[in-house]
């Protein structure tokens, strides 16, 4: 339409372009096609759109004669692809997925569309999704729109891609090990990821199904807090609590978020596993600064055991079957991708993952660990390692309280890697991990970029464990000088908003 401006239709904040769409001062179809052709651009330069969901231009039309308007109403929203849109394939990267179209829309699509947001396209996953790259056979590899020789991050790679290039306002994606986070911080975004139970995940599709030791998420991916807030008050609605009887009937908590008390904040810059780069400590130290000039209280946390926490929670939580389903979601795939050495370690019998780990012990700690984390486990050492990791959580719990915390102010791992590194980086996602373990909300906002000083420290980075590991590690990290880097905001389970807030509180400063 050659009326309309679409430059400052797609500069407008989500919080801004939805007052404008329900008010009727914006016509939705001049919002739906600015993004549809913005979309289309950034697909071209980052391959991260899989599908485009031709119905949505019915729904546009359906939405004109809504009754209600929702909190969303005529909000263009892209769909990762492993989240169910009724007549489309969640393949997961898997080519034996496709034409097998959902015969319905998961939960979280059907509250948005309730809510007036038409879900327009869906996008790229590795292969899998238990990866924090984005590629996979069918529709290949995503790059990120900052900078095309690096990762969006993964598993929500797509939405990183699309959301931090501009093609979409307002993104959902799920996490399992940081897979919202990684993409958020990668291209520079916010993200948030609620407690587990938060959000429905009925009609969502995991790469692992029915383990219970790492807990998965879904939630949302947008340019700024304000939208990602704006989004959960559209979901916490009381279609979700209808729809999925088995999420708790929590509204969205508005004075908790729009609260102005000075907070008490936990922070740290290492877990002592994954050395931090110079401008990922850089950031926790900058933001813990601004935070106590704006009259915040900050005190250290002591972290402890986070590779025990990863190794015997983690790992052997995700594949306390000795990864044999995970080994069957790959039965007839040409390919193994990003999960490949997660994949050949999960085929072995144990006999050589028990000669494996304890050859490999003397030279790589860390690899050793990742075999003997991978044996199968019986009936009885999968409870107790549940009530292990219940444990942990409230030992966790005591110490937060212990210091009177509200929040913590964590390091996330960036820069954003080069293509082809997180599948050698497995290791790498101890930052991101260990909240899916304890299953706090953990968001993602932006707060610096590398420059050439970070650069020039990260020549003496050396690793905790100056195993292959780190050295792949301080390799990725390089040539990053202009690239984004996070922090991570958590709080305590089903404390979302609160979450939301300091997350708010991070990026105003």
């Amino acid at each position: 339409h050659p009326a309309v401006n679409v430059v400052s239709v797609l500069s407008l904040p989500l919080p801004e372009l939805s007052r404008k769409l329900r008010d009727g001062s914006l016509p939705l179809e001049h919002v739906f096609y600015a993004y549809v052709g913005k979309a289309l651009q950034i697909a071209t330069e980052t391959n991260c759109i899989t599908e485009f969901l031709q119905e949505s231009e019915t729904q546009l039309r359906k939405a004109k004669l809504m009754e209600k308007q929702g909190l969303l109403y005529g909000v263009p929203v892209s769909i990762k692809d492993s989240i169910d849109c009724q007549g489309h394939d969640s393949t997961l990267g898997f080519i034996k997925n496709l034409n097998k179209p959902a015969a319905e829309d998961s939960v979280v699509v059907q509250v948005l569309k309730r809510q007036g947001a038409i879900p327009f396209v869906k996008t790229n996953v590795p292969q899998s999704l238990i990866s924090y790259d984005c590629k996979n056979l069918i529709f290949g590899q995503t790059r990120n729109p900052l900078l095309y020789t690096r990762t969006p991050g993964g598993s929500s790679g797509g939405e990183g891609a699309l959301v931090g290039g501009g093609g979409s306002i307002l993104g959902i994606g799920t996490d399992v090990g940081g897979s919202l986070r990684f993409p958020a911080a990668f291209c520079g975004i916010c993200a948030i990821k609620p407690t587990g139970k938060r959000l429905s995940k009925r009609g969502v599709m995991a790469g692992v199904v029915g383990q219970k030791a790492v807990a998965a998420a879904v939630g949302p991916l947008a340019k700024d807090v304000e939208s990602l807030a704006l989004c959960l008050r559209a979901l916490l609605s009381e279609d979700m609590f209808s729809l999925d009887s088995t999420v708790p009937p929590l509204p969205f908590n508005e004075e908790v978020y729009s609260s102005t008390t000075p907070l008490r904040i936990g922070y740290y810059e290492t877990d002592f596993f994954t050395m931090p780069s110079p401008a990922m400590r850089r950031a926790v130290r900058e933001t813990k600064q601004l935070l106590e000039e704006a009259g915040h209280t900050l005190v250290p946390f002591e972290l402890t055991n986070v590779d025990y926490v990863i190794f015997n929670y983690c790992v052997r939580g995700m594949f306390a079957d000795g990864g044999s389903s995970f080994v069957r979601k790959f039965k007839g795939e040409m390919e193994k991708g990003g999960a490949g050495p997660f994949f050949w370690l999960a085929k072995a019998p144990h006999w050589l993952k028990t000669l494996l780990s304890w050859i490999s012990k003397p030279f790589v700690p860390r690899f050793s660990n990742i075999i003997r984390s991978m044996k199968e486990n019986t009936v009885d050492e999968v409870w107790s390692l549940h009530h292990e990791i219940e444990d942990f959580c409230h030992q966790f719990i005591a110490q937060w309280k212990k210091l009177n915390l509200d929040v913590m102010l964590c390091p996330m791992l960036g820069p954003a890697l080069g293509i082809g590194y997180p599948a050698k980086l497995s290791v790498a996602v101890s930052y991101t991990m260990l909240y899916n373990a304890l299953d706090f909300p953990a968001g993602v906002v932006p707060v610096t970029l590398v420059t050439d000083e970070d650069e020039e420290q990260l020549k003496g980075y050396k690793g905790y464990y100056q195993d292959w590991w780190d050295r792949t590690l301080a390799k990725a990290f390089r040539g990053s000088v202009g690239m984004p880097v996070a922090v991570q905001c958590v709080a305590l389970p089903w404390q979302e908003e609160l979450c939301l807030r300091f997350m708010k509180e991070v990026e105003t400063l």
